[in-house]
């Protein structure tokens, strides 16, 4: 507990040290000599949405952990209740490859040298600004500690709740990081729902009409995709690696095909090997045998897949008897239906929607 807050207390301070050291003094006339031209007009492009991150942490979560000083027990509460505010990290580590771009292109300019020299700062400006990337996956290492310090006690449960909210948010901040790679998609991301879940993947596919026999794609050599999963929509995208400026490789993503998950059916088992599993669409007019790296990473994803195709079921028969009682004279479908009429018993099939635009 007394780590939590005194490192906390330490990450206010650097923060604040960054924005008053660095930001402000981009706006100092006695140093507005020094500014490379590169860097003119690109104060968010550098610092990203980091003096949000200050406001929250100075003005509120410090505060709140300080406060469960003297009742431990709160502390996951003050993870929980702050969910919502603790997803500004997912912004900032999107913006961090502009950030590091524009560092590499004016990091050693006389200007940022002067600042760390007033500040006496032993480490340079990008160190610092790699600080909430380190923070945010800090933290559930301290929430796993403070369990093993707590089994059975008061504020177990939410302490539990706690680390599986900052889990959560890691892997959203890790697959938002995918996502903003994604090139040559037409629509708008933002339009599929959340996204659950990004990775990848050998894919054999067969776009023939009607039932053939997957099982003869096996010898077929297999494409490298890479999935994302959304709420309305799995995109098929194939990964590139890019150098930027003589530097580390990083990826994107080059999209090549997408299914909507309202016509989407699923085959847990696939003769012959316990990675594989099946997708199909429109009723097996596409199929696609996906294998995954290890059978913990396809059983999570057909999880996953098998509770968007619920959810969407479950709305089917709200929609269903919605429709009863407001037209009770009228026969509709029955939900029954389109829970037996599934191809096989590890397969599920949804009716078609509408088209998402």
């Amino acid at each position: 507990m007394n780590e939590l807050i005194e490192t906390e207390r330490l990450y206010v301070e650097e923060l604040q040290s960054i924005i008053e050291g660095y930001a402000a003094a981009l706006d100092d006339p006695e140093l507005i000599y020094l500014i490379p031209p590169s860097l003119e007009n690109k104060k968010e492009v550098l610092f990203g949405n980091l003096p949000e991150i200050y406001e929250f942490h100075q003005k509120t979560f410090l505060k709140e952990l300080e406060n469960s000083v003297e009742k431990p027990e709160l502390v996951g509460t003050c993870f929980l209740k702050r969910k919502e505010e603790l997803q500004i990290y997912e912004k900032y580590c999107q913006n961090k490859l502009r950030s590091e771009a524009l560092w590499r292109q004016c990091g050693d300019s006389m200007f940022f040298q002067e600042c760390q020299k007033r500040l006496d700062h032993k480490l340079s400006l990008d160190a610092y600004l790699l600080k909430p990337v380190q923070r945010i996956t800090k933290y559930q290492l301290m929430l796993k500690e403070m369990l093993k310090c707590s089994k059975n006690s008061e504020g177990t449960a939410e302490l539990e709740e706690a680390l599986a909210t900052m889990l959560d948010i890691i892997k959203s901040v890790n697959d938002s990081m995918h996502q903003i790679a994604i090139t040559g998609f037409e629509g708008n991301l933002n339009d599929l729902g959340k996204l659950l879940m990004q990775g990848s993947f050998n894919v054999w596919t067969d776009h023939k009409k009607g039932h053939s026999k997957v099982k003869d794609l096996a010898r077929f050599k297999p494409m490298q995709r890479h999935l994302f999963l959304y709420h309305k929509m799995l995109l098929f995208c194939k990964k590139r690696e890019e150098t930027s400026d003589g530097h580390e490789k990083s990826p994107s993503y080059s999209f090549k095909h997408s299914l909507k998950m309202s016509s989407v059916g699923i085959t847990e088992n696939v003769k012959g090997d316990i990675k594989k599993f099946e997708i199909w669409y429109n009723g097996r007019e596409e199929v696609y045998i996906v294998q995954a790296p290890s059978m913990e990473v396809k059983n999570t994803w057909v999880s996953e897949i098998r509770k968007v195709l619920t959810s969407q079921l479950e709305a089917c028969r709200g929609i269903s008897e919605q429709t009863s009682l407001n037209s009770p004279f009228t026969q509709t479908r029955s939900t029954k239906k389109l829970v037996t009429n599934y191809p096989g018993e590890n397969m599920i099939q949804l009716p078609r929607k509408a088209k998402i635009n």
